[in-house]
């Protein structure tokens, strides 16, 4: 299976000025771009040729795996933000509450988590078999699904993810990514 760049569903500049057409333009069309044919050129030939990235991601290790995470990664991220923020759905907003005691708890810790995450990776908000939530950092590559669980939300705070337009203020870049959080299809991943 030959695995490609996926459409955003925003134009590159819709996301300004919290994330400029500059910083997709790299993080996007260039990193993304990379982890792809790196991850097309190793699996060629190979048992994995034919494997879905989901499955790649669960099944590989090394070189295949960092790339097959940092693709599914990278557009789970980016198929999460929107222009247009909706409102959050009451059962998301009700199951963050039981879990986190409010959502504005949920946010402060995992913004704690997301700026406090030492070097690159991610942090994530997932769900157990149980409906349950966590945030779960991860360095590098990592996600969630390795741990069998489900991720709902993620941050990149790869430098690359937030350099061009805050230089090293990860703290900045964490909160203008509140306000482009698609919390529809948050809420639809539960």
């Amino acid at each position: 299976m030959k695995h490609s760049l996926p459409a955003l569903p925003y134009q590159l500049d819709e996301l300004a000025p919290k994330m400029s057409k500059e910083t997709l333009e790299y993080h996007y069309g260039k990193h993304l771009q990379t982890y792809i044919d790196n991850l097309n050129k190793l699996i060629a030939g190979t048992p994995f040729e034919e494997k879905s990235l989901q499955q790649l991601v669960l099944e590989a290790e090394g070189p295949v795996f960092n790339n097959a995470a940092q693709t599914w990664n990278h557009t789970f991220f980016f198929d999460t933000l929107t222009p247009h923020q909706p409102e959050m759905p009451q059962p998301l907003a009700d199951a963050l509450a039981r879990d986190f005691g409010s959502v504005e708890a949920f946010k402060e810790k995992f913004t704690q988590a997301a700026t406090t995450l030492f070097g690159s990776g991610w942090t994530w908000l997932a769900s157990d078999k149980d409906g349950h939530l966590s945030i779960v950092s991860e360095p590098n590559a990592g996600n969630p699904l390795k741990k069998g669980l489900k991720p709902l939300l993620v941050i990149d705070v790869w430098e690359h993810a937030y350099y061009i337009d805050y230089r090293n203020r990860r703290a900045a870049y964490i909160e203008a990514f509140w306000g482009l959080v698609n919390w529809a299809k948050v809420g639809a991943r539960l």
